[in-house]
């Protein structure tokens, strides 16, 4: 689908809050991020007054999906900023507006389960986005150099994707390849796989992440997305943080680092670690959904980020 880009994010840029899967079980920490938005000149549109809802929702699907749907339909709105991630988008997802989203594009920013988002308004609106900071858990602590990344994607600048400090990635197999910068949350790409909301990942340099997951739990995304044809199809690979993988004393596993070498020695397109983008902080923002090239050679990579996400 061709691309709907919203508008870059500039200081005086109006931004809808929305809380479309959990919240923070502080919900103090909501008015901490709002307070450093609006420290950098953003004004910021509440839909409704946030309480936890049922179970780990932040409200049920439909009022969930009622606020973010108001905010598709209006025009006076830059972005969307996700108050967490936790669960719950995928149970939004068929109650979705899309048909508001193709007609007004705007910022989606969110990460984690907001990946189901992110990927589901890839494929049925058009929408880049930027898999980054989110209310209630990044901006109450949000570092200079994470939200200078953020700020210059949002606004519109583009070209190679390092880390917050300058990081640079990390080759592990060689090749070169362009296609559109997808992913975010690893279990998200899986779980939305012979869905509607899966873009198509043929040529794609996919990007992931993820977090609390144990290496047999990552061995099983990445053999379901082999056994579905995605990971021989992909244009490159490109792995960020994969946190608090953890191995339960005295239980018999691969390490981490075994599972995904296996994964990786099958692969026959360009392959780079060491993206500084997950569940932790400092990291970069992630664009989702435009062009991009990988390239590796031996031990070097760099990937190269070819048109903004915002603008015309």
């Amino acid at each position: 689908m061709h691309p709907v880009r919203p508008e870059p994010l500039r200081p005086g840029s109006r931004v809808g809050l929305i809380a479309p899967a959990s919240l923070p079980d502080d919900l103090s920490r909501i008015d901490r991020g709002i307070a450093a938005i609006e420290a950098k000149g953003f004004e910021i549109v509440r839909y409704r007054h946030f309480e936890h809802g049922p179970g780990y929702l932040a409200g049920t699907d439909r009022e969930r999906a009622d606020e973010l749907n108001h905010f598709l339909l209006r025009t006076d709105l830059d972005a969307l900023f996700c108050i967490r991630g936790g669960y719950g988008c995928m149970r939004i997802l068929p109650l979705v507006d899309f048909e508001a989203a193709r007609e007004h594009p705007k910022l989606l920013v969110g990460y984690s389960d907001i990946t189901a988002l992110h990927l589901a308004f890839l494929a049925q609106a058009g929408w880049p986005g930027l898999s980054g900071p989110m209310v209630a858990i990044d901006w109450p602590e949000a570092d200079d150099a994470s939200t200078r990344h953020f700020l210059d994607l949002a606004g519109g600048a583009y070209g190679s994707l390092l880390g917050p400090a300058g990081e640079t990635l990390r080759g592990l197999k060689s090749g070169r390849a362009e296609g559109l910068l997808i992913g975010g949350n690893l279990s998200m790409v899986v779980r939305l796989l012979a869905t509607p909301y899966l873009p198509n990942l043929r040529g794609a340099i996919l990007a992931v992440e993820d977090v609390g997951e144990e290496p047999y739990r990552i061995d099983a995304y990445l053999s379901q997305l082999q056994l579905a044809g995605v990971l021989q199809d992909l244009g490159g690979l490109v792995l960020g943080g994969i946190t608090d993988a953890h191995i339960p004393p005295g239980k018999r596993s691969f390490s981490l680092q075994e599972v995904l070498d296996q994964y990786v020695d099958k692969l026959t397109c360009p392959v780079a670690t060491g993206l500084v983008y997950g569940h932790f902080s400092p990291k970069s923002t992630l664009p989702i959904g435009v062009s991009c090239r990988l390239e590796v050679d031996g031990s070097t990579a760099r990937l190269d980020v070819l048109e903004p996400v915002t603008g015309s």
